[in-house]
């Protein structure tokens, strides 16, 4: 077995510069979301997620996977590279 007492090892945070690219991700989401008139509520139930969860993208919290970018920017209207250039 491991070295780590059985436990299950923790992912480092990440650090400032990735927090900063995550914060932006989410705010072009949510610009490009209020610029195509819709709530949260809108583009969670076009794209199959939960609002809570759109919320932590947009507020840099979470990060969106390839596939949670893709559903997003379909059901907002635009393409994923307007969503992390």
């Amino acid at each position: 077995m491991g070295g780590n007492g059985g436990q299950v090892p923790t992912a480092s945070p990440p650090p400032p510069w990735v927090l900063a690219q995550r914060r932006a991700i989410g705010d072009a989401i949510r610009t490009s979301r209020k610029a195509a008139h819709l709530t949260q509520e809108e583009v969670a139930l076009r794209s199959g997620l939960d609002r809570a969860g759109l919320v932590r993208i947009e507020l840099g919290q979470q990060s969106p996977t390839t596939d949670t970018l893709i559903r997003l920017a379909a059901a907002i209207g635009v393409s994923v590279p307007d969503l992390v250039a």
